[in-house]
């Protein structure tokens, strides 16, 4: 098997062009993202990554309900999608900033790295009850070494790192920017 970052469109290959992120490669590159959240093992974030896929399916839907389809993410502002655009960029900055704090302490359990995202990203969006089914669900988190093992598929963990760090460098480029636009434009807060 193929490790899973060569399986998947990587946020680092989604055009940015001036005017905006393409909005076909984006929601490929998503849609890449939510696979990964199995292999984190069954049903660990299965909240997330269902709210993830039914956010990317309304931007989907309304990228393709618009004759000729918008090039551009920021080209379907604003649009009936604003509320799960924000919301799916939400979910990409939680795993993004979760990765980032894995890679940037390779002596951190992954489990703490994703709680520590939460705490940044999503917490303040959610109810008490919410928060504390994510807490029970971060628990569940499988160690490092087996996500690696996971995600790698038997590739040497050194080329893991380095595609994923690419893949994360395009991810928080994208997700910045869209964080921007969106607060920018009244559309939402990340």
């Amino acid at each position: 098997m193929q490790p899973y970052f060569e399986t998947v469109k990587s946020f680092a290959d989604v055009p940015v062009h001036p005017e905006g992120i393409d909005t076909r490669a984006f929601l490929e590159a998503s849609d890449g993202l939510v696979g990964m959240f199995d292999l984190l093992g069954t049903g660990v974030f299965g909240f997330v990554q269902a709210d993830i896929r039914s956010n990317i399916k309304d931007v989907r839907s309304q990228y393709e309900s618009i004759d000729p389809a918008p090039v551009t993410v920021e080209c379907m502002l604003p649009g009936s999608c604003a509320p799960s655009l924000t919301r799916l960029v939400r979910g990409l900055a939680f795993t993004c900033l979760a990765l980032q704090n894995m890679q940037a302490d390779p002596s951190r359990d992954l489990h703490v790295c994703f709680k520590t995202s939460y705490d940044t990203v999503l917490k303040h969006h959610h109810s008490f009850v919410i928060r504390s089914v994510v807490y029970i669900a971060l628990r569940a988190v499988p160690h490092r070494k087996d996500f690696y093992n996971r995600i790698a598929q038997g590739a040497p963990h050194d080329k893991l790192d380095e595609d994923m760090r690419r893949w994360l460098t395009g991810l928080d480029g994208i997700v910045q920017r869209l964080k921007e636009f969106l607060k920018q434009g009244g559309f939402g807060t990340v």
